[in-house]
């Protein structure tokens, strides 16, 4: 079967209809290839926050384990729901969402062969959540939705609404200081091309100049100041160092560039 023409990669604007059709479009399309690629590092029933694999069972950013059970869970841009699986064997009630049917698709298949009970999955939006007003003890997302909206102000907004007082809300992102340098896990990736404070969203584009994908760059300060903005108190903000037993590469995230360079930052929140 012939493929189509490689999208053409570029920066330019994108907004948030557009940035939403078009990532959908790509996840629906590659849900298959991500899953195959990167199913085995993630596990059925892992936390992993990012390329790294630093696991939730290790660094407790959500909290100590042992109280999680009961608590209700909302996991934004959840994929496969790996780690709302993760949070469901530890005895917490977590409800997964994601943008794209097809991810989902795959955390069904995922329950049905664990013959799981399972939980609930969502297709929605990260910036309107369909869910009422302080319906969950707890939100999480490993690289999950903020990459990828043109509107991260909203997405934290409504992530602040559906949060009870006391909530803790946790999510990772591509490490900011990457946008300003080559995409590539080689010796080609550690020279600065770009300039960190260009805000321009990296775009592939069809033929006819249509977004196929698109991720936007946030700076740590533009991160910190949506947090605060919506509400939320940043109380930690890890950078995860690159560990010795991990060899493997994903796409620009590698033992060489992770041993110089963040590749993650991770925020944890609180809904005061």
């Amino acid at each position: 079967m012939s493929q189509g023409p490689e999208p053409e990669a570029t920066r330019r604007t994108a907004g948030v209809t557009e940035s939403s059709r078009a990532n959908r479009g790509w996840w629906d399309r590659n849900a298959d290839e991500y899953q195959v690629e990167h199913g085995a590092f993630l596990g059925d029933g892992n936390f992993v926050w990012g390329p790294e694999g630093l696991d939730e069972s290790d660094a407790g950013l959500l909290g100590p384990a042992a109280e999680l059970a009961g608590l209700s869970v909302l996991e934004i841009g959840a994929g496969a729901a790996q780690c709302s699986r993760w949070l469901a064997a530890r005895g917490a009630r977590p409800v997964a969402l994601d943008l794209s049917h097809r991810q989902l698709q795959h955390a069904r298949r995922i329950d049905e062969e664990a013959a799981d009970g399972g939980f609930p999955l969502v297709q929605a939006d990260a910036g309107t959540l369909p869910f009422a007003a302080a319906s969950f003890d707890l939100a999480c997302s490993a690289y999950g939705a903020l990459p990828f909206v043109a509107d991260p102000e909203r997405v934290q907004r409504e992530v602040h609404r559906v949060l009870r007082p006391g909530g803790r809300w946790v999510f990772s992102v591509t490490h900011p200081i990457r946008w300003a340098f080559p995409d590539e896990p080689g010796p080609e990736g550690l020279t600065a091309v770009s300039s960190y404070f260009d805000r321009t969203p990296y775009v592939e584009q069809d033929e006819r100049g249509l977004a196929e994908y698109v991720e936007h760059h946030r700076t740590l300060g533009d991160r910190v100041r949506e947090i605060a903005a919506a509400g939320f108190r940043l109380v930690d903000l890890v950078e995860p160092r690159w560990p010795e037993w991990n060899t493997q590469e994903w796409g620009g995230w590698s033992p060489l560039r992770g041993g110089i360079l963040p590749g993650t930052a991770i925020f944890v929140c609180v809904r005061d």
